[in-house]
């Protein structure tokens, strides 16, 4: 163990020596004539090409994307006047006899989606552009009263409809 101690201490003592202005001379030269014809540096193939007009072209986008929602909004009324309602059902004087109890009109109609999910795409044969698929489940419930005894009657079923949507610069 003194041997080892002996040599930590002498190991402690040594410093390095400074370089020599010749080999630091040497060495400048050699990185300015290096530089001088290397090729310009390069990007990392994993590294994207950085774009001066990043923010400027989001933007753009997302003002183009308003502007195409308050057109629609402006254009699409899903509400009408409540003084320009047409006529859905109308009352027809129904014959005398015992099956006037039995009249029935339509009373609402309700429409629920309850699963809606992509499918990815799809090639129709016969068409050399893919499509996207998206498959929509709902179920329709039909209402129908009777307004002399207050009955009402309602139907449900499920559908199962696919949608098949062009997809665009494929």
């Amino acid at each position: 163990m003194n041997d080892f101690e002996e040599l930590k201490r002498e190991l402690r003592k040594l410093r390095p020596v400074p370089p020599s202005p010749q080999l630091c001379a040497r060495i400048e030269k050699a990185l300015e004539d290096c530089r001088a014809g290397a090729p310009p540096g390069r990007r990392a193939k994993w590294q994207p090409q950085r774009s001066p007009y990043t923010w400027l072209s989001s933007g753009l986008g997302l003002a183009a994307a308003a502007a195409a929602a308050l057109l629609l909004f402006v254009l699409v009324k899903p509400e009408q006047p409540a003084g320009k309602n047409p006529t859905i059902a109308s009352l027809t004087p129904a014959p005398a006899g015992p099956s006037i109890n039995a009249r029935f009109v339509p009373a609402g109609l309700t429409r629920v989606v309850y699963n809606t999910h992509d499918e990815g795409l799809f090639f129709p044969a016969g068409s050399d552009e893919p499509m996207r698929r998206v498959r929509s489940q709902r179920r329709e419930t039909l209402q129908w009263r009777n307004p002399r005894t207050g009955a009402s009657l309602s139907v449900s079923y499920p559908s199962d409809e696919i949608f098949l949507i062009p997809v665009p610069g494929q």
